[in-house]
């Protein structure tokens, strides 16, 4: 563990003696704190750096920023409150099961017996049906070494195929894209790079909500007179901001891309000598966005053509750039190839491998890189191996001590199960850091799903929607509760400081996992007895893949403030910049990839006339099944709502603050009304992070993209109307319920 310090080591001052409460002694100041225990912010992909604020009888009651070198003492709104979540009165403290089958309540129980019943009932499934009628389902925002661990758990200890994680609902069309492009999935720059950008490019990001502490980076790079450029549908707060905005029509990403790179080859805005020296492809894509004029280009994405040919004008002439995009682009049936199309315009310029030149994938899960890269993916081994690569089996195979014959092939993709369970050919499913009656498409048919299956396992540290389906429910760990890794938004592995214990009968999720693999007669292959011993064999394991971690200990990670991937030797102090040399194919050269525009799966017609779009809002993180408990958020952001421009409202006869139904061929929600000019009138956009009957993902469609099996969360029909009186007045009714204010101390419950 990282040095803790007492507060007396780092003295005091007016933001030491500000009263804070703590569950064990009530108020106090900072100077009544016994030790601060350095580590990072368990959200977004920033992981920005913060102190945990520990009393003496082990409780955490408060954090201050830390001056790390990413977020530079500074922090966000879910950052500052993201410590409530630890001694929440809502934490779950004793495993629970039903035991008198589905229909039955929730009892508490033993771990013996909860455990016990888990191993049995696998054993008994697949021995009726087969080694991958069981399902893992995992996620990102676990450290790296349990991320690691889940996928040996279900390939070493439960013998199946269909391990997969959350990530393929965030960031499995960038990593696609990247792959193909770069031939390896990594942000291929430091943060600091952004600084010195004389042109940014942000495709489908709402930054400035999304990952507030990458805005400084561009407001640095804007006082030395950068442009920054946004496209996106809605006037964010980072659109608000920029030099250009272009308000393209959802779904129609790559046909801008192509048109922006039309207009850099009319002009010659070209390095041809990286082009020619550096990279594969370039005469296929030249010839392909021909037919992609800026006129005709206008007309599909609803963007003058003089705003596309100014985009091209400020990236194409630029001397130093950089690309970010998120989930806008990649939430799409095509996003790996909106991906790929935004990529050839860093190619095209030549301006990637150097400083203030490159690109950037914005990681919207606190450990989206890390947990993508070390076989929790269902066609992945430790690495970014690839399961279907014999060699890597081979190698996998001796670090985990099993014949390579016995991997399982690839199974399904989490957004591929749905149906696979509807039919019951996956009757069981172990589900942790991972909420899927919010988070999936069609909610309907997702809880038609969890239903159906025999066996629903659910580890989690709060009662979520989907815990609320299961057939047992165990009680694990938040961030705080243990230590390990986590690699942020630019390849930078960073260490998480354990600061207490976890509460009641909760365990850490690794020695939860580790317990039950045992009972699957598999314990001699997880007999760790530290998060430390699973990161060692981890490190041997990624030896010699593309995402190499095998010269990272916890040790140089402290003394260097994080270690950016790849560092294959202990001598080696990691690679902050991609790509400098040459790209990760054999001949060390760069793909340029043709794409053509495709529409998206469902489009608005006679029936459904209006686009309808997801994304988040500050306040809230993924599900919203941590900050839907804190009060400061909940106070900010306590409902979700429908925004739409007011020629719309106006045409539809709502205003401000009445209530609209939004119906799709999926389902209806019922919302307030947001009239704003911030988005386009012929789209509506509703915020994720609610569950139950406010889900936004009631009316998405289950369409994925071919390549990365992403949802289309970013695009699909709806109609809309005033809700009916009696709708009005239940959820009015609702909205009138009055919310207990926290005592001191406390949060909301």
């Amino acid at each position: 563990m990282a040095t803790e310090r007492k507060l007396t080591d780092i003295g005091s001052g007016d933001a030491a003696m500000q009263p804070i409460y703590s569950p064990a002694g009530g108020w106090s100041t900072t100077e009544d704190a016994v030790k601060l225990v350095p580590t990072h912010c368990p959200f977004c992909g920033m992981q920005c750096g913060m102190n945990l604020k520990v009393d003496g009888e082990g409780h955490v009651f408060g954090v201050e920023p830390r001056d790390f070198p990413v977020n530079k003492g500074r922090m966000c709104p879910k950052g500052v409150v993201a410590y409530q979540q630890i001694n929440h009165p809502q934490r779950l403290t004793y495993p629970m099961m039903r035991r008198g089958g589905k229909d039955s309540p929730l009892e508490r129980c033993t771990w013996d017996e909860a455990l016990d019943f888990i191993a049995r009932r696998f054993r008994e499934i697949q021995a009726q049906h087969g080694p991958n009628a069981v399902s893992i389902y995992s996620g990102s925002s676990m450290t790296t070494e349990k991320s690691y661990l889940m996928g040996k758990f279900a390939r070493v200890a439960v013998g199946t195929g269909n391990i997969d994680y959350n990530g393929r609902l965030c960031m499995v069309s960038a990593a696609a894209g990247n792959n193909k492009a770069f031939g390896v999935d990594r942000a291929a720059n430091p943060w600091s790079d952004i600084a010195l950008a004389d042109a940014i490019l942000l495709a489908g990001s709402n930054t400035a909500e999304c990952h507030p502490l990458t805005m400084p980076y561009l407001w640095e790079a804007r006082d030395r007179g950068a442009k920054l450029i946004v496209i996106d549908p809605r006037v964010t707060p980072s659109a608000r901001t920029a030099d250009l905005h272009l308000q393209i029509r959802p779904g129609t990403d790559a046909a801008l891309a192509n048109a922006i790179l039309y207009e850099m080859i009319r002009h010659d805005w070209l390095d041809h000598e990286f082009i020619n020296s550096r990279t594969v492809g370039w005469d296929e894509v030249a010839a392909t966005v021909a037919n992609y004029s800026p006129a005709k280009v206008a007309i599909l994405c609803g963007i003058p053509a003089a705003r596309i040919e100014q985009a091209a004008e400020i990236w194409g002439q630029a001397k130093t750039s950089f690309l970010g995009h998120a989930r806008g682009i990649e939430h799409q049936t095509h996003g790996s190839n909106n991906v790929m199309a935004y990529i050839n315009l860093v190619l095209a310029s030549g301006r990637i491998g150097r400083p203030g030149c490159g690109y950037g994938t914005l990681t919207g899960q606190g450990n989206g890189q890390g947990g993508r890269e070390h076989g929790q993916k269902v066609d992945q081994l430790p690495g970014q191996r690839k399961l279907d690569d014999p060699a890597a089996r081979q190698y996998i195979a001796e670090v985990w001590g099993i014949n390579e014959a016995d991997f399982p092939k690839p199974g399904y993709a989490i957004t591929d199960q749905i149906e696979p369970m509807l039919t019951g050919e996956i009757r069981a499913m172990l589900n942790i850091c991972s909420n899927p009656m919010v988070s999936l498409p069609d909610q309907d048919a997702i809880r038609r799903a969890l239903t159906n299956l025999e066996l629903y396992v659910v580890i989690d540290f709060f009662m979520s929607e989907s815990a609320e389906l299961a057939d047992v429910v165990l009680p694990g760990s938040v961030w705080a509760e243990d230590e390990g890794t986590t690699t942020n938004v630019e390849g930078r592995v960073i260490r998480i400081n354990k600061a207490t214990n976890p509460p009641g009968e909760a365990r850490v999720d690794w020695e939860i996992i580790c317990d039950l693999a045992a009972r699957l007669g598999k314990g001699d292959k997880f007999n760790y007895h530290s998060a430390g011993e699973i990161w060692d064999e981890l490190r041997v394991a990624s030896k010699g893949g593309k995402a190499d971690y095998y010269g990272i200990t916890y040790e140089k990670i402290d003394a260097q403030d994080g270690v950016f991937w790849p560092c294959p030797t202990m001598e080696s102090k990691g690679t902050p910049r991609l790509f400098e040399q040459r790209f990760y194919f054999p001949d060390g050269k760069a793909r340029f990839n043709t794409i053509e525009y495709q529409p998206p799966a469902e489009m608005p017609d006679a029936e459904y006339p209006f686009f309808y779009t997801t994304g988040r809002v500050i306040f809230h993180y993924l599900s919203g099944n941590q900050t839907r408990r804190i009060g400061s958020l909940v106070e900010n952001a306590p409902e979700p709502y429908v925004e739409m421009h007011p020629l719309l409202a106006q045409k539809l006869g709502l205003e401000r603050g009445d209530i609209a139904r939004l119906r799709s061929r999926r389902g209806e929600l019922y919302l307030p009304v947001k009239v704003t000019r911030s988005i386009r009138p012929d789209t509506v956009f509703v915020p994720y992070h609610w569950g139950g009957k406010q889900a936004a993902n009631i009316l998405t469609i289950r369409a994925y993209d071919p390549i990365s099996r992403i949802p289309e969360y970013k695009v699909c029909a709806v109609a809309i109307e005033r809700a009916p009186d009696d709708a009005i007045i239940t959820m009015n009714a609702m909205r009138e319920i009055p919310v207990a204010k926290a005592s001191p101390g406390e949060q909301f419950a």
